[in-house]
Protein backbone atom coordinates (compact mmCIF):
# COMPACT_ATOMS: atom_id res chain seq x y z
CA UNK A 1 0.00 0.00 0.00
CA UNK A 2 3.37 2.38 0.80
CA UNK A 3 5.08 1.16 -2.11
CA UNK A 4 1.77 1.91 -4.44
CA UNK A 5 0.98 5.65 -2.79
CA UNK A 6 4.50 6.52 -3.51
CA UNK A 7 4.63 5.99 -6.98
CA UNK A 8 1.23 8.06 -7.73
CA UNK A 9 3.11 11.11 -5.79
CA UNK A 10 5.62 10.37 -8.43
CA UNK A 11 3.72 10.24 -11.49
CA UNK A 12 1.60 13.66 -10.42
CA UNK A 13 5.35 15.08 -9.70
CA UNK A 14 6.38 14.29 -13.28
CA UNK A 15 2.86 15.61 -14.76
CA UNK A 16 3.23 18.39 -13.25
CA UNK A 17 6.89 18.98 -14.33
CA UNK A 18 5.93 18.18 -18.32
CA UNK A 19 2.93 20.64 -17.87
CA UNK A 20 5.25 23.74 -16.51
CA UNK A 21 7.68 22.94 -19.13
CA UNK A 22 4.89 22.71 -21.76
CA UNK A 23 3.52 26.10 -20.61
CA UNK A 24 6.99 27.90 -20.54
CA UNK A 25 8.06 26.87 -24.22
CA UNK A 26 4.60 28.03 -25.16
CA UNK A 27 4.90 31.30 -23.50
CA UNK A 28 8.50 31.40 -24.84
CA UNK A 29 10.15 31.49 -21.62
CA UNK A 30 12.35 28.69 -22.14
CA UNK A 31 16.28 29.24 -20.81
CA UNK A 32 18.14 28.85 -24.23
CA UNK A 33 16.47 30.82 -27.52
CA UNK A 34 17.67 27.75 -29.56
CA UNK A 35 16.36 24.94 -27.69
CA UNK A 36 13.16 26.55 -27.03
CA UNK A 37 12.85 27.24 -31.11
CA UNK A 38 13.24 23.45 -31.46
CA UNK A 39 11.29 22.72 -28.78
CA UNK A 40 8.57 24.31 -29.90
CA UNK A 41 8.40 23.22 -33.02
CA UNK A 42 8.48 19.32 -31.78
CA UNK A 43 5.81 20.05 -29.63
CA UNK A 44 2.84 18.65 -31.13
CA UNK A 45 5.14 15.29 -30.56
CA UNK A 46 4.65 15.72 -26.66
CA UNK A 47 2.43 12.94 -25.46
CA UNK A 48 -0.13 14.55 -23.10
CA UNK A 49 -3.43 13.46 -21.11
CA UNK A 50 -6.35 14.06 -23.02
CA UNK A 51 -7.52 15.76 -19.91
CA UNK A 52 -4.60 18.72 -21.05
CA UNK A 53 -5.02 18.47 -24.74
CA UNK A 54 -5.25 22.48 -26.37
CA UNK A 55 -8.75 23.19 -26.87
CA UNK A 56 -10.06 24.33 -30.50
CA UNK A 57 -10.85 27.99 -31.27
CA UNK A 58 -14.63 27.30 -30.74
CA UNK A 59 -14.00 26.34 -27.35
CA UNK A 60 -14.48 22.17 -28.05
CA UNK A 61 -11.97 19.74 -27.57
CA UNK A 62 -10.14 17.54 -30.07
CA UNK A 63 -11.01 14.18 -30.14
CA UNK A 64 -8.62 12.22 -28.24
CA UNK A 65 -7.32 10.59 -30.83
CA UNK A 66 -7.34 13.00 -33.68
CA UNK A 67 -3.58 13.03 -35.08
CA UNK A 68 -2.09 17.02 -35.78
CA UNK A 69 -1.95 17.61 -39.51
CA UNK A 70 1.50 17.45 -40.47
CA UNK A 71 3.57 19.94 -42.88
CA UNK A 72 3.71 17.91 -45.77
CA UNK A 73 -0.53 17.91 -45.39
CA UNK A 74 -0.48 21.82 -45.23
CA UNK A 75 2.06 22.10 -48.29
CA UNK A 76 -0.44 20.28 -50.23
CA UNK A 77 -3.59 21.95 -49.25
CA UNK A 78 -2.07 25.09 -49.92
CA UNK A 79 -0.71 23.55 -53.53
CA UNK A 80 -4.11 22.19 -54.27
CA UNK A 81 -5.95 25.71 -53.06
CA UNK A 82 -3.18 28.03 -55.43
CA UNK A 83 -3.99 25.65 -58.49
CA UNK A 84 -7.89 26.45 -58.29
CA UNK A 85 -7.16 30.10 -57.59
CA UNK A 86 -4.98 30.77 -61.13
CA UNK A 87 -7.90 28.55 -62.45
CA UNK A 88 -9.82 31.20 -61.42
CA UNK A 89 -8.18 33.73 -62.60
CA UNK A 90 -7.22 32.52 -65.95
CA UNK A 91 -11.12 31.78 -66.60
CA UNK A 92 -11.82 35.28 -65.50
CA UNK A 93 -9.01 36.67 -67.88
CA UNK A 94 -10.57 34.77 -70.69
CA UNK A 95 -13.82 35.69 -70.31
CA UNK A 96 -12.79 39.57 -69.56
CA UNK A 97 -10.56 39.20 -72.93
CA UNK A 98 -13.38 37.75 -75.50
CA UNK A 99 -16.06 40.23 -73.66
CA UNK A 100 -14.22 43.38 -73.28
CA UNK A 101 -11.24 43.18 -75.37
CA UNK A 102 -11.65 41.59 -78.71
CA UNK A 103 -14.69 42.99 -80.38
CA UNK A 104 -13.14 46.20 -79.66
CA UNK A 105 -10.33 48.28 -81.73
CA UNK A 106 -8.82 50.92 -79.71
CA UNK A 107 -6.14 53.92 -80.32
CA UNK A 108 -4.61 56.56 -78.33
CA UNK A 109 -3.70 58.40 -81.69
CA UNK A 110 -6.97 60.51 -81.99
CA UNK A 111 -8.23 64.20 -81.67
CA UNK A 112 -10.82 66.44 -81.63
CA UNK A 113 -11.89 68.01 -84.90
CA UNK A 114 -13.83 71.18 -85.71
CA UNK A 115 -14.54 73.73 -88.02
CA UNK A 116 -12.49 76.91 -87.54
CA UNK A 117 -14.48 80.40 -88.87
CA UNK A 118 -12.09 82.77 -89.34
CA UNK A 119 -13.52 86.00 -88.66
CA UNK A 120 -12.15 89.31 -90.86
CA UNK A 121 -13.50 92.94 -91.90
CA UNK A 122 -14.82 93.45 -95.07
CA UNK A 123 -14.02 97.39 -94.77
CA UNK A 124 -11.48 99.36 -93.57
CA UNK A 125 -11.52 101.40 -90.43
CA UNK A 126 -11.25 102.11 -86.61
CA UNK A 127 -12.25 99.83 -84.06
CA UNK A 128 -14.75 101.79 -82.51
CA UNK A 129 -16.04 99.56 -80.34
CA UNK A 130 -14.95 95.27 -78.82
CA UNK A 131 -18.22 93.51 -78.24
CA UNK A 132 -16.17 90.23 -76.95
CA UNK A 133 -13.47 89.15 -74.94
CA UNK A 134 -11.52 86.11 -75.28
CA UNK A 135 -13.12 82.71 -74.94
CA UNK A 136 -16.40 83.59 -74.31
CA UNK A 137 -19.62 81.85 -75.94
CA UNK A 138 -21.68 83.65 -78.77
CA UNK A 139 -24.57 83.51 -80.51
CA UNK A 140 -25.51 83.83 -84.10
CA UNK A 141 -26.12 87.22 -85.27
CA UNK A 142 -24.05 88.51 -82.01
CA UNK A 143 -22.20 91.92 -82.73
CA UNK A 144 -18.62 90.94 -81.87
CA UNK A 145 -17.12 94.27 -82.73
CA UNK A 146 -18.07 98.25 -84.30
CA UNK A 147 -15.97 100.06 -87.23
CA UNK A 148 -16.03 104.00 -87.33
CA UNK A 149 -18.85 104.09 -89.21
CA UNK A 150 -18.89 107.89 -89.75
CA UNK A 151 -16.96 107.75 -93.23
CA UNK A 152 -19.18 105.12 -94.62
CA UNK A 153 -22.54 107.04 -93.66
CA UNK A 154 -21.38 110.08 -95.42
CA UNK A 155 -20.44 108.23 -98.86
CA UNK A 156 -23.98 106.52 -98.35
CA UNK A 157 -26.32 109.65 -98.25
CA UNK A 158 -23.74 111.37 -101.44
CA UNK A 159 -24.99 107.67 -103.20
CA UNK A 160 -28.51 108.09 -101.61
CA UNK A 161 -28.82 111.82 -103.43
CA UNK A 162 -27.01 111.07 -106.62
CA UNK A 163 -29.91 108.25 -106.97
CA UNK A 164 -32.55 110.93 -106.46
CA UNK A 165 -30.33 113.20 -109.20
CA UNK A 166 -30.74 109.85 -111.69
CA UNK A 167 -34.54 110.17 -110.96
CA UNK A 168 -35.35 113.31 -111.53
CA UNK A 169 -33.20 112.56 -114.95
CA UNK A 170 -35.31 109.79 -115.36
CA UNK A 171 -38.52 111.72 -115.06
CA UNK A 172 -37.07 114.52 -117.66
CA UNK A 173 -36.27 111.74 -120.17
CA UNK A 174 -39.93 110.27 -119.91
CA UNK A 175 -41.50 113.57 -120.26
CA UNK A 176 -39.31 114.30 -123.55
CA UNK A 177 -40.85 111.41 -124.83
CA UNK A 178 -43.87 112.56 -123.82
CA UNK A 179 -43.20 116.08 -125.80
CA UNK A 180 -41.73 114.50 -128.44
CA UNK A 181 -44.70 111.90 -129.12
CA UNK A 182 -46.87 115.11 -129.22
CA UNK A 183 -44.71 116.58 -131.79
CA UNK A 184 -45.32 113.65 -133.89
CA UNK A 185 -48.94 113.56 -133.80
CA UNK A 186 -48.93 117.38 -134.54
CA UNK A 187 -46.89 116.55 -137.52
CA UNK A 188 -49.14 113.81 -138.77
CA UNK A 189 -51.75 115.92 -138.14
CA UNK A 190 -49.87 119.01 -140.51
CA UNK A 191 -49.65 116.08 -142.98
CA UNK A 192 -53.12 115.46 -143.15
CA UNK A 193 -54.13 119.31 -143.85
CA UNK A 194 -51.28 119.83 -145.94
CA UNK A 195 -52.88 116.52 -147.99
CA UNK A 196 -55.93 117.94 -147.93
CA UNK A 197 -55.45 121.63 -149.04
CA UNK A 198 -53.01 119.80 -152.09
CA UNK A 199 -56.23 117.56 -153.20
CA UNK A 200 -57.92 120.97 -153.25
CA UNK A 201 -55.48 122.64 -155.31
CA UNK A 202 -55.18 119.50 -157.73
CA UNK A 203 -58.78 119.28 -158.57
CA UNK A 204 -58.92 123.21 -158.97
CA UNK A 205 -56.18 123.00 -161.79
CA UNK A 206 -57.59 119.75 -163.01
CA UNK A 207 -60.51 121.78 -163.70
CA UNK A 208 -58.99 124.94 -164.94
CA UNK A 209 -57.31 122.49 -167.62
CA UNK A 210 -60.24 121.20 -168.28
CA UNK A 211 -62.17 124.29 -169.40
CA UNK A 212 -59.38 126.06 -170.69
CA UNK A 213 -58.12 129.71 -171.27
CA UNK A 214 -61.15 130.23 -172.86
CA UNK A 215 -63.31 130.35 -169.65
CA UNK A 216 -60.48 131.76 -167.25
CA UNK A 217 -58.12 134.35 -167.29
CA UNK A 218 -54.10 132.88 -168.10
CA UNK A 219 -53.46 134.65 -164.79
CA UNK A 220 -55.99 132.69 -162.80
CA UNK A 221 -54.64 129.48 -164.62
CA UNK A 222 -51.30 129.97 -163.94
CA UNK A 223 -52.67 130.76 -159.74
CA UNK A 224 -54.26 127.65 -159.51
CA UNK A 225 -51.03 125.94 -161.04
CA UNK A 226 -48.86 127.56 -158.90
CA UNK A 227 -51.59 126.53 -155.62
CA UNK A 228 -50.98 123.15 -156.64
CA UNK A 229 -47.26 123.01 -156.58
CA UNK A 230 -47.14 125.05 -153.37
CA UNK A 231 -49.61 122.56 -151.60
CA UNK A 232 -47.58 119.65 -152.93
CA UNK A 233 -44.54 120.72 -151.64
CA UNK A 234 -45.97 121.54 -148.24
CA UNK A 235 -47.42 117.95 -147.84
CA UNK A 236 -43.82 116.82 -148.32
CA UNK A 237 -42.49 119.05 -145.78
CA UNK A 238 -45.08 118.04 -143.53
CA UNK A 239 -44.67 114.36 -143.99
CA UNK A 240 -40.51 115.43 -143.53
CA UNK A 241 -41.88 117.03 -140.05
CA UNK A 242 -43.19 113.92 -139.35
CA UNK A 243 -40.25 111.78 -139.49
CA UNK A 244 -37.91 114.73 -137.72
CA UNK A 245 -40.68 114.39 -135.09
CA UNK A 246 -40.41 110.35 -134.64
CA UNK A 247 -36.77 110.94 -134.82
CA UNK A 248 -36.93 113.11 -131.67
CA UNK A 249 -39.17 110.41 -130.15
CA UNK A 250 -36.77 107.88 -130.79
CA UNK A 251 -33.60 109.91 -129.27
CA UNK A 252 -36.30 110.59 -126.41
CA UNK A 253 -36.62 106.91 -125.83
CA UNK A 254 -32.67 106.67 -125.67
CA UNK A 255 -32.39 109.41 -123.28
CA UNK A 256 -35.19 107.81 -120.93
CA UNK A 257 -32.73 104.27 -121.07
CA UNK A 258 -29.51 106.18 -120.42
CA UNK A 259 -31.20 108.00 -117.68
CA UNK A 260 -32.59 104.39 -116.21
CA UNK A 261 -29.41 102.86 -116.21
CA UNK A 262 -27.89 106.16 -114.19
CA UNK A 263 -30.73 105.29 -111.86
CA UNK A 264 -29.52 101.88 -111.54
CA UNK A 265 -26.34 102.74 -111.35
CA UNK A 266 -26.68 105.00 -108.40
CA UNK A 267 -29.32 102.71 -106.95
CA UNK A 268 -26.47 99.92 -106.77
CA UNK A 269 -24.32 102.91 -104.94
CA UNK A 270 -26.80 103.20 -102.83
CA UNK A 271 -26.90 99.52 -101.92
CA UNK A 272 -23.18 98.80 -101.97
CA UNK A 273 -23.11 102.03 -99.04
CA UNK A 274 -25.23 100.43 -97.31
CA UNK A 275 -23.55 97.41 -96.95
CA UNK A 276 -20.70 99.04 -96.33
CA UNK A 277 -22.18 100.83 -93.54
CA UNK A 278 -23.61 97.13 -92.41
CA UNK A 279 -20.00 95.66 -92.62
CA UNK A 280 -18.74 98.16 -89.68
CA UNK A 281 -20.71 95.85 -87.48
CA UNK A 282 -18.86 92.46 -87.67
CA UNK A 283 -21.61 89.80 -86.22
CA UNK A 284 -20.87 86.22 -85.33
CA UNK A 285 -22.06 83.71 -88.26
CA UNK A 286 -23.10 81.01 -86.03
CA UNK A 287 -23.26 79.60 -82.25
CA UNK A 288 -19.76 79.10 -81.06
CA UNK A 289 -17.09 80.11 -78.84
CA UNK A 290 -14.40 82.90 -79.27
CA UNK A 291 -10.90 82.26 -79.98
CA UNK A 292 -7.76 83.59 -80.77
CA UNK A 293 -8.60 87.47 -80.58
CA UNK A 294 -6.03 89.50 -81.50
CA UNK A 295 -7.98 92.92 -82.16
CA UNK A 296 -8.12 95.62 -79.90
CA UNK A 297 -10.43 98.61 -79.51
CA UNK A 298 -8.95 101.49 -81.61
CA UNK A 299 -6.98 99.02 -83.82
CA UNK A 300 -6.84 100.13 -88.11
CA UNK A 301 -7.97 96.98 -89.28
CA UNK A 302 -8.14 96.32 -93.07
CA UNK A 303 -9.89 93.99 -95.48
CA UNK A 304 -9.09 90.66 -95.03
CA UNK A 305 -7.37 90.79 -92.21
CA UNK A 306 -7.41 88.20 -89.54
CA UNK A 307 -9.06 89.23 -85.83
CA UNK A 308 -10.81 86.22 -84.22
CA UNK A 309 -11.65 82.78 -85.28
CA UNK A 310 -15.47 81.32 -84.00
CA UNK A 311 -15.33 77.80 -83.39
CA UNK A 312 -18.81 76.18 -83.64
CA UNK A 313 -20.24 73.45 -80.77
CA UNK A 314 -20.37 70.71 -83.41
CA UNK A 315 -17.23 68.18 -82.86
CA UNK A 316 -16.41 64.73 -84.73
CA UNK A 317 -12.85 62.84 -83.87
CA UNK A 318 -10.22 61.85 -86.41
CA UNK A 319 -8.46 58.61 -85.04
CA UNK A 320 -5.66 57.21 -87.10
CA UNK A 321 -5.88 53.53 -86.46
CA UNK A 322 -3.01 51.02 -87.70
CA UNK A 323 -4.03 49.83 -91.24
CA UNK A 324 -4.39 46.12 -89.15
CA UNK A 325 -7.33 47.18 -86.98
CA UNK A 326 -9.43 48.03 -89.92
CA UNK A 327 -9.81 44.33 -90.79
CA UNK A 328 -13.58 44.28 -89.13
CA UNK A 329 -14.13 48.10 -88.98
CA UNK A 330 -17.16 49.53 -91.03
CA UNK A 331 -19.11 53.02 -90.94
CA UNK A 332 -21.95 53.05 -88.76
CA UNK A 333 -20.65 50.64 -85.73
CA UNK A 334 -20.72 51.77 -82.06
CA UNK A 335 -17.77 54.17 -80.56
CA UNK A 336 -17.35 54.72 -76.90
CA UNK A 337 -14.88 57.61 -76.78
CA UNK A 338 -13.11 58.91 -73.92
CA UNK A 339 -11.74 62.84 -73.47
CA UNK A 340 -8.39 62.70 -71.65
CA UNK A 341 -9.53 66.16 -70.22
CA UNK A 342 -12.78 65.17 -68.73
CA UNK A 343 -11.92 61.30 -67.62
CA UNK A 344 -15.44 60.89 -65.85
CA UNK A 345 -17.49 61.30 -69.15
CA UNK A 346 -18.10 58.50 -71.90
CA UNK A 347 -19.14 60.15 -75.33
CA UNK A 348 -21.09 57.77 -77.98
CA UNK A 349 -20.61 58.09 -81.04
CA UNK A 350 -20.48 55.89 -84.53
CA UNK A 351 -17.85 55.57 -87.32
CA UNK A 352 -18.71 58.16 -90.07
CA UNK A 353 -16.19 57.18 -92.77
CA UNK A 354 -12.86 55.87 -93.34
CA UNK A 355 -10.35 57.51 -95.52
CA UNK A 356 -9.33 56.20 -98.65
CA UNK A 357 -5.34 55.80 -98.20
CA UNK A 358 -3.22 56.09 -95.31
CA UNK A 359 -2.52 59.24 -93.91
CA UNK A 360 1.22 59.74 -95.06
CA UNK A 361 0.11 59.20 -98.75
CA UNK A 362 -1.43 63.04 -98.44
CA UNK A 363 1.36 64.45 -96.16
CA UNK A 364 3.77 67.62 -97.49
CA UNK A 365 6.67 64.73 -98.52
CA UNK A 366 4.60 61.33 -99.20
CA UNK A 367 7.39 58.24 -98.81
CA UNK A 368 8.82 56.84 -101.76
CA UNK A 369 8.96 53.24 -101.58
CA UNK A 370 10.23 52.64 -104.74
CA UNK A 371 13.92 54.38 -103.78
CA UNK A 372 16.49 53.23 -100.78
CA UNK A 373 16.60 50.36 -98.62
CA UNK A 374 12.36 49.54 -97.74
CA UNK A 375 11.91 48.95 -94.52
CA UNK A 376 7.72 47.70 -93.95
CA UNK A 377 6.15 49.74 -91.17
CA UNK A 378 2.90 49.67 -90.29
CA UNK A 379 0.68 52.50 -91.57
CA UNK A 380 -1.88 54.57 -89.78
CA UNK A 381 -5.24 55.74 -91.79
CA UNK A 382 -7.77 58.49 -90.49
CA UNK A 383 -11.07 57.12 -89.30
CA UNK A 384 -14.00 60.11 -89.04
CA UNK A 385 -16.21 59.20 -85.79
CA UNK A 386 -18.78 61.19 -85.18
CA UNK A 387 -20.63 61.61 -82.02
CA UNK A 388 -24.44 60.77 -81.28
CA UNK A 389 -24.97 63.62 -79.14
CA UNK A 390 -23.74 67.81 -78.66
CA UNK A 391 -21.64 67.78 -75.46
CA UNK A 392 -22.58 69.96 -72.38
CA UNK A 393 -22.21 73.65 -73.23
CA UNK A 394 -19.79 73.45 -69.69
CA UNK A 395 -17.20 71.34 -71.79
CA UNK A 396 -14.56 73.37 -73.07
CA UNK A 397 -13.91 70.99 -75.57
CA UNK A 398 -12.16 71.75 -78.98
CA UNK A 399 -10.10 71.09 -81.66
CA UNK A 400 -7.05 69.16 -81.35
CA UNK A 401 -7.66 67.43 -77.98
CA UNK A 402 -7.11 63.96 -77.09
CA UNK A 403 -9.13 61.11 -76.92
CA UNK A 404 -9.64 57.61 -76.80
CA UNK A 405 -11.90 55.90 -79.25
CA UNK A 406 -13.02 52.66 -79.01
CA UNK A 407 -14.94 50.77 -81.96
CA UNK A 408 -17.17 47.51 -81.77
CA UNK A 409 -16.06 46.03 -84.35
CA UNK A 410 -17.79 42.51 -83.58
Amino acid sequence: MAQTTKQTTITKSKMKTDMNTTINLRNGHGANGTADKDARENLTAVEMPSTLRPQAANGEKHPSGAPPISGASRKRLRQTLAAIAAAVVAVAAGVYYHQFVLPFESTDDAFIEGHVEPIASQVPGRVAELLITDNQPVKAGDVLLKIDSRDYETSLAQDQADLAAARSQLEQANAQVKASQAKVAQAQAAVVAADAENRRAADDFKRYQSVGTSAVSRSAFDLAQSIAGVDNANVEAARSQVKAAEAEVALSEAGVKTANAAVQQAEAKVRQGELNLSYTQIIAPEDGRVTRRVVEPGSYIQPGQSLMAIVPRHYWVIANFKETQLTHMRAGQPVEIKVDAYPGHNFKGHVESIQSGAGARFSLFPPENATGNYIKVVQRVPVKIVLDETPESDLALGPGMSVDPKVRVK
